[in-house]
């Protein structure tokens, strides 16, 4: 991948650890998408945990239905939902098969297919520092700059289309813990995590 060190895939053990490890290391972590020869990559910057059995935010917490069953599968698949009917959100898969876990990507930091990026966000070719820290710094605007959207949903992320590169754990003084953002139910459960100061972290 150009601009990027070599590394290796995530493989499914890291996946099927417990949701807030697998949250916090993923941070730095590169987030890859493989579309008929065109490659989005972002490096992870911002994260949210969420666990069926005590979060009432989870989409899992009230049980399996045909909307939430790929969180019930064991670590290591994409979980994409539609949010507000309006934009695509992806999830990292964690923990043992029925345990309803996931990790919502909610900012990343582009490193690679940047301009294509740009055109799906915005429909047009853009330029500057300001448009590109707004290009993927949201769950919805994740899926919109990387071309991921329903039909996603389910993908093993130990294939090749879409998966994740390992990159050295990211020091603990500079990963920022916070309450999640945007939700009204459990929202005091400080599982949103983030590297300090990246510019490309949600508003």
């Amino acid at each position: 991948m150009k601009g990027t060190p070599k590394s290796t895939k995530l493989e499914k053990n890291f996946y099927k650890r417990k949701v807030l490890i697998v949250a916090k290391e993923l941070l730095g972590k590169i987030f890859v998408h493989k579309n008929t020869g065109k490659i989005y990559a972002g490096k992870i910057v911002e994260v949210e945990a969420y666990d069926g059995s005590l979060d009432k935010a989870a989409h899992s917490y009230s049980g399996k239905t045909k909307r939430n069953e790929i969180m019930f599968r064991e670590g290591g698949y994409l979980y994409v939902y539609l949010s507000y009917g309006v934009h695509y959100c992806c999830n990292v898969v964690t923990g043992e098969k029925d345990k309803g876990t996931a990790v919502l990507i909610r900012a990343v930091e582009p490193v690679e297919g940047i301009d294509r990026m740009i055109k799906n966000r915005f429909g047009r070719n853009l330029t500057g520092e300001k448009e590109n820290y707004n290009l993927t710094s949201g769950p919805g605007k994740v899926c919109k700059a990387m071309d991921i959207n329903i039909k996603h949903s389910g993908i093993d992320l130990t294939g090749d289309e879409i998966y994740i590169l390992d990159r050295p754990k990211i020091k603990n003084k500079m990963v920022g813990v916070s309450k999640r953002i945007g939700i009204t139910r459990s929202a005091n459960l400080p599982w949103r995590f983030f590297i300090k100061d990246n510019p490309y972290l949600s508003k």
